[in-house]
């Protein structure tokens, strides 16, 4: 079980998450959802120790998660990523294996074995070679992805990855999403999307800097709730 108790972030002053709490069963696929500056990112860059945590903890099947991120997999916005960094497809997806070998030793054949079935699973293997700045926004999306399944990952998260991509791009990850789910991989996926496919995650969470609700999408998606998370008008709309 993935287990997150009382978390809170304070942001220059300001508490950006504050006291949040949560269990969810290995092999779920996980929506996070919530208004603009709601705190998802913040949530999940803490739960993986990118940012210093106020208080709280978070534990991976009984264990603290900072101390297991070989076991995690994450994949931030796009738009926090150097796409004029001049690296090729092959070379980002092989980063996924520097953390296992280390920077300076080599990649063994297994290394290059997972690569490449990462790169075939999502349809990019014919373009390693292509440098990855020259690729269209949903292509980078399922390069990102590649390298998060080469790891090989217990845990995986990504935020907003539906993000600016086209029709193929989003089917491919959402079949590759249910895969994973499927093999017991937990999945978490920080979502903007409150329509139709919010069916297909297991669980939601709902939040804006507190936890509002969690549950199946029946639960969730309530004109209470999301008044509570995105005030009255907004909440008219997506009910």
């Amino acid at each position: 079980m993935l287990e997150v108790r009382n978390l809170s972030v304070d942001y220059r002053g300001n508490r950006a998450i504050d006291n949040i709490s949560f269990s969810i069963p290995l092999g779920q696929l996980v929506g996070i959802i919530g208004p603009n500056g709601a705190g998802k990112s913040t949530l999940v860059e803490a739960m993986l120790n990118l940012i210093p945590v106020t208080q709280g903890s978070v534990r991976f099947k009984e264990k603290f998660l900072k101390n297991q991120l070989l076991r995690t997999s994450y994949v931030p916005q796009r738009s926090l990523i150097d796409w004029d960094y001049p690296a090729r497809v092959w070379n980002v997806v092989m980063m996924a294996q520097t953390v296992q070998t280390g920077l300076f030793r080599g990649f063994g054949k297994q290394a290059r074995y997972s690569a490449r079935e990462a790169l075939e699973r999502v349809g990019l293997y014919d373009l390693r070679n292509r440098p990855i700045g020259e690729l269209s926004g949903g292509q980078q999306q399922r390069v990102f992805l590649a390298r998060a399944l080469a790891k090989e990952a217990e845990l995986l998260i990504f935020d907003e990855p539906f993000t600016g991509v086209d029709r193929k791009t989003e089917d491919i990850i959402y079949d590759i999403f249910q895969e994973l789910r499927s093999e017991g991989k937990t999945l978490m996926v920080i979502n903007h999307d409150l329509g139709d496919s919010l069916a297909v995650y297991d669980r939601l969470l709902l939040l804006n800097k507190r936890l509002i609700a969690q549950g199946s999408r029946q639960e969730v998606i309530t004109s209470d709730n999301l008044e509570r998370a995105y005030g009255r008008g907004l909440a008219r709309v997506f009910a």
